[in-house]
């Protein structure tokens, strides 16, 4: 009987013991997995788009690299301006930046791309190409853009409209953008100088306008400028689908044109500095050419 106890007792030490001699001897075959290559994309929007998320439409776009590229994964963000300055400061930089004006300090990082378009070049290499427009407008109540009558200059972000309306020869009066759409409506002004994203929102409120395209000026391009050398190659192919016919074709889901739609005829840098800016604007409220500060598409 004692004897059957201290076996039945000793017998789970047995067991462990023998399994650990199998495994020692014959050891299990790992599974190994290639390691994902992970690219970095910040979306930064400087500008308001049309509706929707321009990083939403940048994460259905690196889906589909994925799907044609072998180990690659597109860890595509939502960046605000002052965190992708403040990360640049700390030495942190995706592989791919998605941007419009008013990031600057990426400039020296951005490497050359196969396309040309003046507004993102230095030093006559296009370090920044656009994978998405927009465009100024001149709303009216009524198809009669003769009358006289006081304009709301909608303003935000980085871009602009101020040169726009210089440009035009349209003088208004500077406020929020949702303010001046608002006071538009309330028949405040006759006329809003506004972009694609009042389009939207006369369209989500089912608002009849009658409305005027400004294309002699435009810097509402939202940018992609790669900053990685050893990932360039799907950096490269991410920009590709970008601009396929497919993916352009699918931007009026987002309320944004792709190119050569939302092609104006002058822009300014999309690596215009701060103090740049702050100049430009200066001479155009200053009733000063601001042609100097210009590029011509």
């Amino acid at each position: 009987m004692k004897v059957r106890k201290i076996v039945s007792a000793a017998l789970p030490f047995f067991l462990a013991a023998a399994l650990v001699f199998v495994c020692a001897f014959y050891p299990a075959e790992e599974e190994t997995l290639p390691a994902k290559r992970i690219v970095l994309v910040w979306n930064v929007d400087t500008f308001e788009g049309g509706k929707g998320s321009r990083t939403s439409f940048l994460k259905n776009a690196a889906r589909r690299v994925e799907a044609a590229r072998e180990g690659v994964y597109f860890l595509v963000s939502s960046v605000t301006a002052e965190g992708a300055k403040h990360a640049f400061s700390q030495g942190d930089c995706p592989d791919i930046l998605s941007f419009g004006i008013g990031l600057s300090e990426f400039a020296e990082r951005s490497l050359p791309l196969p396309y040309s378009f003046a507004g993102g070049q230095i030093g006559g290499e296009t370090r920044a190409y656009p994978w998405c427009a927009g465009g100024y407008y001149l709303f009216s109540m009524t198809e009669d853009f003769s009358a006289e009558g006081r304009v709301a200059i909608s303003s935000g972000g980085s871009n602009l409209p101020q040169v726009a309306a210089a440009l035009s020869g349209v003088g208004g009066e500077e406020l929020p953008s949702l303010t001046a759409y608002q006071a538009f409506l309330r028949g405040e002004y006759r006329y809003l100088l506004g972009t694609q994203r009042d389009i939207c929102r006369f369209a989500s409120r089912s608002v009849s306008v009658y409305s005027r395209a400004l294309g002699g000026y435009s810097d509402l391009y939202q940018y992609i400028s790669i900053l990685s050398a050893k990932k360039r190659e799907d950096c490269v192919a991410f920009l590709e689908e970008l601009l396929s016919e497919r993916t352009q074709a699918e931007l009026g889901g987002i309320g944004m044109f792709p190119l050569p739609k939302g092609k104006a005829e002058q822009t300014v840098s999309v690596f215009l500095s701060d103090e740049g800016r702050e100049a430009l604007l200066a001479a155009v409220r200053g009733g000063k050419n601001p042609e100097k500060f210009l590029k011509r598409i």
